[in-house]
């Protein structure tokens, strides 16, 4: 069987552009023992993928030139040589950005789409929302009454933040590029305030306004300039989680800003970065709890869907312009 791949054509210099990808046809491998055969359904896009694009050494091993970008995707069963799985199981995996493939059976997941939709595993009840969850509760350590600035609030991760947040009782200020999302991010997310960024000509000073006795826990989606004016007002003993730098991944040179560690050392701040497979043994943990909330209609989800295989990295390069509110997934 032949199928469309996506590969790493060239590394990009800055911003990536499509030309950094490539279209190719692919024969499958014949399916044996304990191998599935699947057809992509959902494919998900993330910031971390253009640091995979780089020839750089990181906490993950990045993409290589002329062979397929891989992501987490939802697959159906098209044929299966497993007991595990049979036609039509919905499954999710990590996989090369291929219309079709053949995976082992024991790297798959059965998701439940009676529970949620599918795509939802991709975003609030996957990675995402663990990212979100972990990030916060291990590091962020909330107390009902404090403040909360969430940077990046309008995407996949900061919307799940401000949602928990909320659920412990903080006052949340989200910090997003458009009035558009500002709104939704009020009157559908629960959010106190949201800060446009492109269009507050002093962050510093809005920050203080929402946070008058300081900020208490600082989720870091984006860096730059945006994290520097949240944390000239960060609050004796203060948390600041450190998840993404999103405004720094495209730039060719090594930024300069101010120098944060006198600050940090006389408020007496805890700052720490993570990645999500820091706290793979407690996933369930985390699963099961997000799971409950949305149930009970404490968390909400919104995703942008690009409708197109073809669309994977124009929806990619969309994350660094700002052109998704919540996940950002292409449906195949």
């Amino acid at each position: 069987m032949i199928t469309k791949q996506i590969v790493l054509a060239s590394r990009p210099n800055g911003m990536p552009t499509l030309d950094n990808f490539r279209f190719e046809n692919v024969e499958l491998d014949a399916l044996k023992a304990d191998f599935v055969e699947l057809e992509g359904l959902f494919y998900s896009v993330d910031p971390y993928m253009r640091g995979r694009m780089n020839e750089a050494k990181s906490y993950v091993a990045p993409f290589e030139i002329d062979q397929p970008i891989e992501g987490a995707v939802i697959a159906k069963v098209t044929a299966s040589e497993s007991g595990n799985f049979k036609p039509d199981d919905i499954v999710m995996g990590w996989l090369y950005w291929q219309q079709k493939t053949i995976s082992n059976s024991k790297e798959l997941q059965k998701i439940d789409t009676t529970i949620a939709p599918a795509s939802y595993y991709l975003g609030i009840l996957g990675m995402t929302g663990l990212t979100a969850y972990f990030g916060f509760t291990d590091i962020g350590k909330p107390q009902a009454g404090e403040a909360v600035v969430v940077s990046g609030a309008a995407g996949a991760v900061g919307m799940v933040v401000g949602q928990i947040a909320k659920v412990y009782g903080c006052h949340v200020i989200g910090i997003a590029g458009s009035d558009e999302k500002a709104k939704r991010l009020k009157e559908e997310f629960g959010f106190d305030e949201v800060i446009n960024y492109k269009t507050t000509k002093n962050i510093n000073e809005a920050v203080a306004q929402c946070c008058p006795k300081g900020v208490d826990i600082y989720y870091d989606n984006v860096g730059g300039e945006i994290s520097d004016a949240v944390i000239a007002n960060i609050n004796f003993k203060a948390r600041i989680v450190l998840c993404g730098q999103i405004s720094l991944y495209n730039s060719k040179e090594v930024p300069t800003g101010p120098r944060l560690e006198p600050r940090l050392l006389t408020k007496s701040v805890l700052m720490q970065g993570f990645i999500i497979g820091n706290y793979a043994s407690r996933f369930s943990e985390g699963m099961s709890q997000l799971g409950k909330w949305v149930k009970e209609g404490k968390l909400k989800s919104t995703e942008t869907i690009v409708h197109g295989f073809d669309k994977l990295p124009t929806a990619l390069l969309g994350l660094f312009k700002g052109e998704n509110t919540g996940k950002m997934i292409v449906q195949a």
